[in-house]
């Protein structure tokens, strides 16, 4: 077989120990087929070579967010973007503008929304209610675990606030025990979204091919996907018959509290699902929720005294989960933020065991003690961070997670530096849609610990920065080791997939300020190209 991608010319650094760097690379068949010198390459050649002169190339093996929520992200950013709303006047001026493109009877739809402007009135959904003209309006929080509803909301989906949840959900009341319009966790929260009108298959297929061309843009080629079921499985199916997939995939299935051992057990055949770019083999679990609604598990409780329960009302059914998917060769993942979760989760690893040569992992990992943190190396746990989630901090310490979390907390949060001196594997993603999916506002986060760019900002325990080198590898090399496939990507050498991104200059080399801005020249995933600039 002749190679049916040549890039000639360029600057690869190839993180492979054997052979650091390489001018050449040939992709044959989706693999790297030959990498080194043109002398290297120049057998791999055919009539139908793809020849690409990668002389303004500075290539790494392709990049893989390892925690994000591709098809619930598509699907929940359409609508107002209210990210950039930093006041409840700012909020109040984006719903009027939707309110008027929508129209005065549909549903005014946003995503992004920040807790700090609701600090002094709390989330209440009469806050905006006159901005949407008073009408039918549905707000997601940017961490996913909390929404807010206007009150023609509330009303038109029966909230009563006297719901009760499997879960710890909760319809949040006031005084008198009316619904405030702040919902907490999915449970709550599919109160409101099963009275909004359904889109269409056809309507939600093309939101997910919009976005998978823009993830390509930012030179993502894989995705670790936290959420998944078997319907997710014939998606993807569908997807690679129309020759539509162009990032690779690794989706587990996600175990609610509600459901059943049986149901549980019944998911167990799943483990092998798989097509060419992607992949199951995973069970994804909630352990907790997150800081700022008072939802993560903590140790000791928040300032306001909640923060004490985990999201399985009883944790050894979480752990008998655990072990069930364990048990039959599953890798496990769970979200845990809080330091008593992160215990939790790690409890529940070391007493169900791992099959040969996989790692179970924990995501998020906001708050770590120490003494829990010496655990993730000697159990071979895998941990799974997003330094920048806080873009949600202020340097002074005035945001909401760390006026819940209290300043000894703080100084524990996002121990990235620890992790990595304490041996363990250390994979960087964004959670998207909670955080942007751009790799190089990640890897500028890891490095700075602050925005990149924002040279007046503070930083945030400085002291866990990682390197240039660190920050790759955590896109790379570390997110292979993570989902044990090692042996397969994060580098590129001979027998490795076919998967790079190219930039314009060396993205450990740049300056970590000028990631956010540093151009993203090629995309190829399986050795097609998938974005070209």
């Amino acid at each position: 077989m002749t190679a049916e991608l040549i890039i000639e010319n360029a600057r690869i650094r190839t993180l492979d120990p054997a052979q650091p760097w390489a001018t050449h690379v040939a992709i044959t068949g989706g693999l790297v087929s030959a990498i080194g010198t043109a002398d290297d390459v120049r057998s791999e050649m055919g009539s139908q070579t793809r020849l690409i002169d990668g002389k303004d190339l500075a290539i790494v093996p392709g990049l893989t967010d390892s925690h994000f929520h591709p098809f619930w992200g598509a699907e929940a950013t359409q609508g107002a973007d209210l990210t950039k709303a930093q006041t409840l006047d700012d909020l109040r001026a984006i719903l009027a503008a939707e309110r008027k493109r929508v129209g005065s009877d549909a549903w005014v739809i946003g995503w992004g929304l920040t807790f700090e402007m609701f600090q002094k009135t709390g989330i209440r959904g009469d806050t905006f209610a006159d901005a949407v003209d008073g009408g039918l309006a549905y707000l997601r929080f940017f961490d996913g675990h909390t929404a807010v509803a206007s009150p023609a909301a509330i009303a038109f989906a029966d909230i009563t606030g006297r719901e009760v949840f499997p879960d710890f959900a909760t319809v949040v009341v006031d005084e008198q025990g009316a619904p405030t319009g702040e919902l907490r966790e999915g449970s709550a929260q599919a109160l409101v979204q099963r009275a909004i009108p359904e889109p269409t298959d056809a309507m939600r297929y093309g939101w997910y091919l919009e976005a998978m061309r823009k993830w390509n843009a930012v030179g993502l080629t894989g995705l670790h996907c936290m959420d998944g079921s078997p319907e997710t499985y014939q998606l993807l199916r569908t997807m690679e018959e129309r020759g539509d997939l162009s990032i690779r995939m690794i989706v587990p299935l996600w175990q609610q509290p509600e459901f059943s051992f049986d149901f549980m057990r019944e998911q167990l055949p799943h483990r092998d699902d798989r097509g060419q770019l992607w992949r199951g083999g995973v069970a994804k679990f909630f352990i907790d929720g997150v800081v700022e609604s008072g939802t993560a598990w903590l140790i000791e409780p928040d300032t306001k005294g909640m923060c004490t329960h985990p999201f399985w009302p009883d944790p050894a059914r979480y752990q008998e989960a655990v072990r069930i998917f364990a048990e039959a060769g599953f890798q496990c993942a769970t979200h845990a933020v809080g330091d008593m979760a992160v215990r939790c989760a790690l409890d529940a690893y070391e007493q169900a065991g791992v099959a040969d040569g996989l790692h179970h992992r924990i995501e998020h990992i906001e708050i770590l003690s120490d003494e829990d943190l010496p655990r993730f190396a000697r159990l071979g746990v895998g941990a799974s961070m997003q330094p920048l989630h806080m873009n949600a901090f202020d340097a002074d310490g005035a945001d909401e997670w760390s006026t819940r979390a209290g300043r000894a907390r703080r100084k524990q949060a996002f121990r990235t530096r620890d992790l990595i001196a304490s041996g363990a594997i250390l994979a960087l993603g964004s959670d998207w849609m909670v955080a942007p999916f751009d790799p190089r506002i990640g890897m500028a986060w890891a490095r700075l610990r602050r925005p990149g760019g924002a040279t007046g900002n503070g930083t945030i325990n400085i002291e866990q920065a990682l390197t240039g080198d660190e920050a790759l590898a955590g896109y790379t090399t570390e997110a292979a080791r993570i989902v044990s496939e090692e042996h397969l990507g994060g580098r590129l050498a001979v027998g490795y997939r076919g998967d790079l991104t190219a930039f314009a200059t060396d993205p450990v080399e740049c300056d970590p300020d000028a990631l956010l801005t540093l151009p993203v020249k090629l995309t190829v995933v399986n050795g097609c190209v998938v974005h070209e600039a």
